[in-house]
């Protein structure tokens, strides 16, 4: 276990008298990457959401390195996100959304940063002045990982990357997601996209809001012995 490895003791969350996730143990290691799989319900959203600190498990504990990971922890600052809806600013431009978040981190020459970081997602050819509202899905998914990266964060997490993409796309995310492993970046994706999910070397299964398989393969699973994996563990 390294020293920054992010650790989950026993995380449950219950919404209103309903139980989502229970006694979820788990550790996420940096230069990896980890895809949570599992069915409708399963509570992979609530999962990510907990990692994120945007949600407060019911129970258990959060450890990133020798630290506390909760709301209003300044390990937030190291965080990066992805969402399933991009959630970007329409009526401003890639660089001005990218520059925004530069600005609300504190980013030394944000507008410097903003450009090579447009650059590096493919967008450095998108029109200076067109507004993101403009912007294909796939567009807006490369200025979402823009500015998710602006801070140079230290743990990324995506909800469902590869959502709306196409082909090229799909394989521009897996060699992002490559790259992010490489530079040591603790990467998490949140994922029905069996395909996405191949890049992976860590696979977590979560059934029914429990941890039904957590396995760490160098290698990575490849497609076909995941789909396999993914059948025998979801279905009951």
């Amino acid at each position: 276990m390294t020293p920054d490895a992010l650790i989950l003791t026993k995380v449950g969350k219950v919404y209103g008298g309903r139980r989502v996730l229970a006694d979820v143990n788990l550790a996420f290691q940096p230069a990896r990457i980890a895809a949570v799989l599992g069915p409708n319900g399963a509570g992979k959203t609530t999962l990510l959401g907990i990692l994120s600190t945007l949600v407060t498990p019911s129970a258990g504990s959060l450890r990133w390195g020798n630290q506390a990971l909760a709301r209003g922890s300044l390990l937030r600052a190291r965080i990066g996100y992805v969402g399933h809806e991009p959630g970007i600013y329409g009526d401003l431009t890639a660089a001005e959304n990218v520059g925004l978040f530069a600005a609300l981190h504190g980013v030394a020459d944000g507008a410097g940063r903003a450009s090579a970081l447009l650059a590096r997602v493919g967008l450095a050819e998108a029109r200076a002045d067109a507004p993101a509202r403009t912007f294909s899905r796939g567009m807006l998914q490369r200025l979402a990982l823009a500015r998710a990266l602006i801070h140079d964060p230290t743990l990324l997490l995506f909800d469902e990357p590869a959502a709306a993409l196409d082909p090229a796309g799909a394989a521009w995310l897996t060699q992002e997601l490559g790259a992010e492993r490489a530079a040591g970046r603790t990467v998490v994706l949140v994922t029905h996209d069996l395909a996405a999910a191949a890049v992976a070397d860590q696979v977590v299964i979560l059934r029914r809001g429990r941890v039904v398989f957590d396995e760490t393969r160098p290698g990575g699973f490849g497609a076909d012995a995941l789909r396999a994996l993914y059948k025998e563990k979801t279905i009951a």
